[in-house]
């Protein structure tokens, strides 16, 4: 029977006759099934779990979505306007004119 061998970088199965094996000065072996994992893993040094098209991203990332609980949609409601409503935008000129018109006003009711 063939021994079935696994990437040790993206967790894919690698069919016999085909991959990498690079054995480390410590005797650690390790299997690729290309040599965009042997890469990967070798000279750029990455961690399998935060590549995202690994399995162990895969499994990483299961856990933490079973973790959280499920958000149920709701539909989505107007925003309504907290607090006071804002005053408009009024340009320079226009407020000279409104200060000068108060003043007269007031005057005049002052006098009845």
């Amino acid at each position: 029977m063939v021994e079935l061998r696994v990437c040790s970088f993206c967790g894919k199965e690698i069919e016999p006759g085909t991959g990498n094996m690079h054995v480390k000065k410590d005797g650690t072996v390790f299997l690729f099934c290309s040599n965009k994992c042997s890469k990967n893993q070798i000279n750029m040094k990455r961690i399998p779990r935060r590549t995202t098209w690994t399995r162990a991203y895969a499994r990483e990332k299961d856990v933490r979505m079973a973790g959280e609980p499920a958000k149920a949609e709701k539909p989505a409601e107007p925003k309504k306007a907290a607090g006071k409503p804002r005053a408009k935008k009024v340009k320079a000129s226009e407020a000279a004119k409104a200060e000068e018109a108060k003043p007269e006003a007031s005057v005049e009711e002052k006098k009845e």
